[in-house]
């Protein structure tokens, strides 16, 4: 990620290793035991994911990165429960994705990624 005002000073290592594996362990087995679960599984398990990930992310965030990073554990929580609202599910889920684009259009070194960096 950028290396802007925000970042500096501060080690650009979030995730322990370990916290890596157990996020990448819990993906992949997601993804194998979404091949026997009903399709509505999957968003769970990705919110499941990232709200993991905000959690060992939220140590190391600035106050800008903390904020959002709390509204992405709080949205996971919220959309927890699916089958009593869907609508409410979606609706909760538009609001998170909403939330996640507002934080990346104000942040200009995360919104525009220089894709040819790594070539």
């Amino acid at each position: 990620m950028g290396g802007g005002p925000e970042h500096a000073g501060r080690s650009a290592l979030v995730l322990t290793e370990g916290d890596a594996v157990e996020l990448l362990a819990y993906l992949i087995c997601s993804a194998r035991t979404q091949v026997d679960e009903a399709a509505e599984y999957a968003p769970l398990r990705l919110l499941t994911a990232a709200g993991r990930l905000a959690e060992m992310i939220e140590p190391h965030a600035g106050d800008r990165l903390r904020a959002l990073l709390q509204d992405v554990r709080r949205g996971h929580a919220e959309t927890s429960v699916r089958a009593g609202d869907p609508q409410g599910y979606v609706d909760r889920l538009d609001a998170l994705c909403r939330t996640l684009a507002a934080h990346l259009l104000a942040s200009p070194d995360l919104a525009s990624p220089d894709l040819g960096a790594a070539s």
